[in-house]
């Protein structure tokens, strides 16, 4: 199973791509394919080049020093020296909802945060991996592998909405108006399903990569029952925005997941339990 979730996350982001090409080819023409492209590259690069400060700010996470936060600085430091990365930027935000999240355009210009209610929850086992799992999503580069299936599945949104309000620029293929009102309905859905599926990928990939990096699958284990357990149970300051749910953790907007539900197509991150069974299996494979 090591591995096998990088694959997936390209192969998704190649069918997000497919689908963009196919569907800008039959309702946008190429004309309106370049132009949603453009828009939603334009929209994307500007998140991704800002991701940091916008996540610090919403999440109201305010940096520590090593002498306020030595536990946190010291396990950072040894993990980043495993993994031969850059020590990023710590910070600890107020909210009392146990989580943490990790962002920043590249590892150069990472930060890691925690919040007030994830440092009362866990012991220091289990805080060591769930930094190792975002430490691990600033390594895979997440936040530009999200951005780009960001960029792409808006662009497809752009291309339904331009489809049906202009019409569309292959009208001689006959599509017709019932064609152009599925597409303006079904593509978007498609795009957000498949992003979502991009989402739960790079989680999975984190769980691995973090428990290769801390060595104790059985931590990151046990956090994220502790998590989700906890989720749900302490409200959300309004400054979040549901958007910004696919770089904690867990998600902060929900409470316990069934295993198998329509509603986990749309879902930034897989049912707990199914990590926790993945995260079992990766401790018997590395022993």
């Amino acid at each position: 199973m090591i591995g096998l979730n990088r694959v997936k996350t390209w192969i998704l982001i190649a069918a997000l791509g497919g689908l963009f090409v196919m569907i800008g080819g039959v309702i946008g023409g190429q004309q309106g394919l370049i132009i949603a492209l453009g828009i939603a590259l334009l929209f994307n690069f500007s998140m991704y080049w800002f991701s940091d400060k916008i996540a610090i700010a919403t999440t109201r996470s305010k940096p520590v020093t090593e002498q306020e936060a030595p536990k946190l600085y010291r396990i950072v430091r040894e993990l980043t020296q495993i993994n031969q990365m850059p020590m990023p930027r710590i910070y600890v935000s107020d909210m009392m909802q146990p989580n943490a999240f990790a962002t920043g355009r590249n590892p150069e210009h990472a930060v890691v945060a925690v919040t007030r209610g994830i440092l009362e929850i866990l012991d220091e086992r289990e805080l060591r991996g769930v930094l190792a799992h975002e430490l691990s999503h600033v390594a895979n580069r997440d936040i530009l592998i999200g951005s780009i299936a960001a960029a792409i599945g808006m662009s497809i949104t752009f291309l339904a909405r331009f489809a049906l309000w202009f019409g569309s620029g292959n009208d001689r293929n006959g599509i017709g108006v019932v064609g152009l009102l599925l597409a303006w309905v079904l593509a978007p859905i498609a795009a957000a399903i498949i992003q979502m599926a991009v989402s739960r990928s790079r989680e999975y990939q984190a769980d691995e990569s973090g428990a290769i990096l801390s060595r104790d699958p059985d931590a990151l284990a046990s956090a994220l029952r502790k998590l989700e357990n906890a989720a749900g149970k302490v409200p959300v300051p309004a400054s979040v925005s549901p958007a910004e749910a696919h770089l904690f953790i867990v998600n902060p907007f929900r409470g316990r997941q069934a295993s198998m539900s329509l509603a986990n197509l749309f879902s930034t991150h897989p049912p707990t339990a199914e990590r926790v069974a993945r995260l079992e299996q990766i401790k018997q494979e590395i022993g």
